[in-house]
């Protein structure tokens, strides 16, 4: 049991901005909900409260920014805001090993000189845009990691896709995460997904992030258009048909194709061509985690 004193500084740590880990605590301040101590409901039913009407208005202040920065509609640049959160994230191992580990901690913008980060200078500017939106809102502080992870989300959505919960209270890097841990696009299936599951995620959940490539211009269906397409096409392997176009040819990268040449990875492929709501969910789910991961 956590006593009152413990509650009340949380709660004035939630009324300024507290951390990730103070936001983690509704577990615990809904236990505490429970305990027959007086004081303690009283001081964890406070803390609840002052957690709701941060979160509340710190969404109407995200809101808002979103609408002023990205408009109504799916942006053009939606692709390259959601590779951004990829490759951020991307630094990050269960078991980094030396040279220290990764996390989404904008340390990216530290990073956009590297050949795989190419293009994503344009989406960091709009991540600065949203987050200069915030100042003087709800929302002032949360951090450019925060706002990046929004920002992928909301691409996600205002192209069809899931609504995707982000939780916040990520510290900003002041320095480059480890170099060399992103995948080539060359590389082959089983590359790829031991370089997902060093990071925690299962074949399933590494298919279903995936699926980020159904926007863009690889051939998946419309370019702003967040949807299963890129499942649906996968398994019919355009680039490689007789009498293939040019414009076939170009469908997908490298990493896309051999997604069907593995039995694990075909059988997610199949069940999210499928069914649609089941990618939504999956993608959603795996977004949440890869958005988190090293700041649990």
């Amino acid at each position: 049991m956590i006593d009152q004193p413990r509650y009340i500084s949380r709660l004035e740590a939630i009324k300024a901005l507290g951390s990730l880990k103070v936001r983690q605590t509704r577990p615990k301040i809904l236990g505490a909900l429970e305990s027959g101590d007086p004081d303690l409901k009283l001081a964890a039913a406070e803390a609840l409260a002052a957690l709701e009407a941060l979160e509340a208005a710190e969404a109407r202040a995200v809101d808002a920014a979103f609408a002023r920065v990205l408009g109504p509609g799916p942006p053009a640049r939606s692709p390259v805001l959601l590779r951004l959160p990829f490759h951020d994230a991307g630094t990050f191992r269960v078991r980094p090993g030396g040279g220290g580990n990764g996390r989404l901690n904008a340390s990216v913008r530290l990073e956009l000189g590297r050949p795989e980060n190419k293009g994503l200078k344009k989406g960091w500017r709009t991540v600065e845009e949203v987050h200069a939106a915030l100042a003087g809102s709800a929302a002032a502080g949360l951090s450019l990691a925060d706002c990046e992870a929004l920002t992928g989300a909301r691409a996600t959505r205002l192209c069809g896709g899931p609504d995707i919960p982000v939780r916040v209270g990520r510290a900003d890097a002041d320095a480059p995460d480890p170099e060399g841990r992103l995948p080539s696009e060359q590389a082959p299936v089983g590359e790829l997904k031991a370089t997902f599951a060093g990071m925690g995620f299962g074949a399933r959940e590494f298919v279903a992030l995936c699926g980020a490539h159904t926007i863009g211009s690889k051939g998946f269906g419309g370019p702003l258009e967040f949807d299963n397409a890129y499942f649906r096409i996968l398994p019919t392997r355009p680039w490689a048909a007789a009498g293939a176009s040019e414009m076939d040819k170009m469908t997908g990268l490298p990493s896309d194709h051999v997604l069907v040449d593995d039995p694990e990875c075909l059988a997610a492929v199949e069940a999210f061509a499928a069914d649609q709501g089941v990618f939504f969910r999956e993608f959603a789910a795996a977004y949440a985690k890869l958005t988190d991961l090293g700041w649990d």
